[in-house]
């Protein structure tokens, strides 16, 4: 048993590296490791001010499985991996998977804001995370992997405010509610080949999705049918 818990989990870590990410994507470029700092994605100065368009941006633990939730909703544009709230100015899979620059893995949102809200946004948010887990989530643990909300406005600090208030509420007796409501920053957009992950690698991001234990354990805390 052992034996092939091992082999399961070294498959799971394997999926898991961008050396294989990139594999999978059919890139042929050197990989993650290799990237120099000064080849790490350019911090996304575009924000909020871009059209008529809104974004949000949160932290869930593993970025490839925040995307599909958002990319099915009415109203969403698009999804973006990424990194955001670390103290360097730089950031790429490598330097941010070392758990050394307090970066975290973030989805941004851009969004039709007369389409759908930034409270069904955080609604969404929630359900996709374990607001109990201090140490990263599900499978994933580090800095990196911690649960957030990036408040890219005043309004969206307050709604972001009312929802964890909401949460409290319905967790309390359960436990400590650790996921943090955050100031913005910088957003580094993630290596190409981890954009749109579950779409390119749909074999791949399943398992790992099933073994990480993600959903099983969201059904836990959420109670899903």
């Amino acid at each position: 048993m052992r034996i092939l818990v091992s082999i399961v989990w070294g498959a799971i870590l394997a999926a898991h590296s961008p050396a294989s990410a990139q594999t999978e994507a059919g890139n042929t470029s050197a990989p993650a490791d290799e990237v120099s700092q000064t080849d790490s994605p350019r911090p996304d100065q575009d924000g909020p001010a871009a059209g008529k368009t809104s974004f949000a941006l949160f932290a869930g633990g593993c970025f490839w499985c925040m995307e599909p939730p958002y990319d099915r909703l009415d109203g969403v544009l698009s999804t973006v991996s990424g990194y955001a709230g670390g103290a360097a100015d730089k950031a790429n899979y490598h330097a941010v998977s070392s758990g050394r620059t307090s970066h975290y893995e973030v989805i941004r949102v851009e969004y039709d804001p007369e389409k759908i809200g930034y409270r069904e946004l955080l609604e969404v948010f929630w359900q996709n995370v374990d607001p109990f887990d201090a140490a990263g989530q599900f499978c994933d643990k580090g800095p990196q992997y911690r649960a957030a909300i990036f408040a890219l406005t005043s309004e969206q600090n307050r709604l972001a405010e009312e929802s964890k208030t909401a949460v409290l509420r319905r967790m309390a007796g359960r436990g400590q509610v650790e996921t943090e409501i955050l100031p913005a920053a910088a957003f580094y957009p993630a290596e190409d080949y981890h954009q749109d992950y579950y779409k390119k690698n749909p074999v791949r991001y399943k398992y790992y999705r099933w073994s990480c234990g993600r959903e099983q354990r969201l059904q836990q805390v959420w109670a899903r049918p």
